[in-house]
């Protein structure tokens, strides 16, 4: 018998925050063709998985905090521009490379990867999707991730309504792959825990105003005070100065420093499938950690108090039996949801989570064993959007071809010591600024 081999599956995940450096990774999990992940009958040959994470420098590069609470681990990780990912995509060879991005980064990467990737007939196998759920600018984000190999959607809702999009502007909707959100998952809720523990989930951009941020807090320390028996848990998204995939101008942080919470009230941060082992309720206005806690049967419920409305996001779970007021929370009243929604969502509470992900792995196993891929072709090109496609690709340093533009970041070098330095103080201040100055100049602009 021959003796044993080891050959890796080598997936690269370029992402733009914390949020989708999370998704990207555990995505590049799932997908990873499952049987290629045994050895052989004669022991010959065993796939492992090798996965390189890049990380768009950017207003939302996550710290390492941020990195750590995630718990996501790569054998690589990395901060990068856009053209030193593009220039590390033409130097090392991949088998799967996921786009983690915002619906701008990936066109202009699926630009860029086509020019550098330009001729090989086993250019790697791309994919991309969405971080949870699709609520606005359903058109423009798919539009904007067309070209790449898989489109993911994380429900049967969803890759309808992706089909639906690409068929009705006559583009190829081959590429929309139905799964589930990759980061479901922990033990089923089993019964009331002691203390009973509510846990109000923060969005970091809904809602958008002080009067309404300040209203929430005031009525979930009210819930705190009724229930003095109660856990209430203020589960919030990152530290004061840390971005996440939204700007959050207005940090619960600093709002509660002028209320008077009772001793059963406390602020908690990090992994949300931990704080959910503890939940007995999960409020919120419209976040993704509905569907995670959906998912684990746990008592779920988004607010109908600033109304039901597109702009807060809650208007997608119309039909979920989760819609609730904090009147009604407060007098007893828990969610319940109903079935054939949650079905149609992904949440796939039925245990039949661990299937969500073959017809993507399946795909990407039969283009992966394919002699040849066809070359990238997303549907805006400088002849069908030549007054868009352009802006788009200039942000990241790219010209309408795809290539680097003139003065574009240098990628021929690593940056020196004092490169580096310069690096992380103009990082700083430029974060400093999204942050701190711009939200005053846009409130001095409303005066």
């Amino acid at each position: 018998m021959p003796p044993s081999t080891t050959k890796s599956l080598r997936i690269a995940v370029l992402a733009d925050s914390d949020t989708r450096w999370k998704w990207g990774a555990l995505t590049a999990d799932r997908i990873a063709p499952g049987p290629s992940m045994e050895a052989g009958p004669g022991g010959e040959a065993q796939v492992g998985l090798a996965l390189d994470g890049y990380l768009l420098r950017g207003r939302a590069t996550p710290t390492a905090r941020q990195l750590e609470e995630v718990g996501v681990r790569a054998d690589s990780l990395r901060e990068v521009t856009a053209v030193e990912f593009l220039h590390a995509m033409a130097e090392t060879s991949y088998d799967i490379v996921v786009l983690a991005l915002v619906g701008g980064g990936v066109q202009a990467m699926l630009h860029g990867l086509a020019r550098v990737w330009d001729g090989q007939e086993k250019r790697p196998v791309v994919v991309t999707g969405y971080v949870g759920v699709v609520y606005e600018k359903l058109t423009d984000g798919l539009l904007l991730r067309h070209g790449a190999d898989l489109v993911l959607a994380n429900s049967r809702q969803d890759a309808e309504r992706f089909r639906a999009v690409y068929e009705g502007v006559g583009a190829d909707a081959s590429s929309v792959t139905e799964v589930a959100l990759p980061f479901l998952g922990g033990a089923a809720y089993e019964g009331e825990h002691d203390p009973y523990t509510v846990v109000f989930a923060v969005q970091p951009s809904v809602p958008d105003n002080r009067r309404d941020r300040v209203y929430l807090l005031d009525r979930l320390i009210r819930h705190a005070r009724l229930h003095p028996e109660r856990e209430v848990l203020l589960k919030l998204r990152s530290r004061p100065g840390e971005h996440t995939t939204h700007i959050e101008e207005l940090p619960y942080q600093k709002l509660i420093q002028r209320l008077d919470p009772p001793a059963n009230f406390r602020l908690v941060y990090g992994n949300m499938g931990e704080v959910l082992d503890r939940t007995d309720l999960l409020v919120t206005i419209s976040s993704t950690a509905a569907l995670e806690s959906l998912h684990r049967r746990i008592p779920t419920a988004v607010l109908t108090d600033l109304g039901i409305r597109e702009v807060l996001g809650n208007h997608h779970f119309v039909g979920s039996g989760c819609l609730a007021s904090w009147d009604q929370l407060d007098a007893g009243h828990r969610p319940v949801p109903d079935q054939d929604w949650v079905a149609r969502q992904g949440v796939v509470a039925d245990g039949t989570y661990q299937n969500a992900f073959d017809a993507a792995r399946e795909r990407i196993a039969k283009l992966l064993a394919s002699p040849e891929r066809p070359p990238l072709t997303p549907y805006y090109t400088p002849v069908t959007a030549p007054g868009y496609l352009p802006g788009i690709l200039a942000r990241h340093h790219l010209g309408p071809d795809g290539t680097p533009l003139p003065g574009a970041p240098a990628h021929d070098k690593e940056p020196g010591p004092v490169r580096q330095i310069v690096r992380r103080v103009a990082r700083g201040a430029y974060r400093h600024g999204v942050q701190r100055v711009a939200p005053v100049i846009r409130r001095m602009g409303e005066l």
